[in-house]
């Protein structure tokens, strides 16, 4: 009886684990760094697969060549909210590979606002036009070592410049940044 009341105990926790959901962290907080940018960002919990992802980044911009006296570059700045759903988290947990820091693939809406608060230049007196956009995406997000991530996103989507004359524009949006997690 001791026998059957033990296998019942370890058949019962065994389907109680392999039950367990798997869902994206309640806060992810880090930088990332690419040739399309650098950037500080969070990641908070909305649901079990979905994220509210609100960022600040900095665009940059390189000029020159025989028309220019000079090599000219700039950092611009961005805000960001970007609400994401993670749609492959259950399929890699069953298949034994890493979830942590919402280490999965997504789909996902950024909405970005480029103010011209500043300009980070080696050329004086340069502003940028006020943009807003909005971009689907698709991305992946894959961590290694204990707080490294990489992340690559691709998507299309629409933009305007905020001031008179301008119309709508196709806005692409390629990524590859590699981070850290604090």
């Amino acid at each position: 009886m001791r026998r059957l009341v033990y296998a019942l105990a370890l058949f019962v926790g065994i389907h109680v684990q392999s039950q367990e959901k798997t869902s994206v962290e309640k806060s992810v907080t880090g930088i990332q760094v690419g040739f399309f940018g650098a950037e500080f960002y969070n990641e908070a919990r909305l649901a079990d697969h979905f994220t509210l992802r609100s960022q600040l980044e900095l665009y940059p911009s390189i000029w020159g060549g025989d028309m220019y006296s000079k090599t000219g570059f700039a950092l611009t700045p961005a805000i960001s909210l970007t609400p994401k759903f993670y749609y492959n988290l259950q399929k890699r947990t069953d298949a034994g590979k890493n979830t942590t820091n919402n280490s999965g693939n997504y789909l996902a809406l950024k909405v970005e606002y480029i103010p011209d608060w500043f300009v980070i230049s080696n050329t004086k007196n340069l502003s940028v036009s006020e943009t807003i956009s909005v971009v689907p995406t698709w991305g992946l997000r894959r961590n290694f070592a204990k707080h490294f991530n990489y992340e690559f996103k691709a998507g299309l989507g629409i933009g305007k410049i905020l001031k008179k004359g301008y119309s709508t524009q196709v806005i692409p949006d390629l990524s590859f940044k590699v981070g850290y997690d604090f």
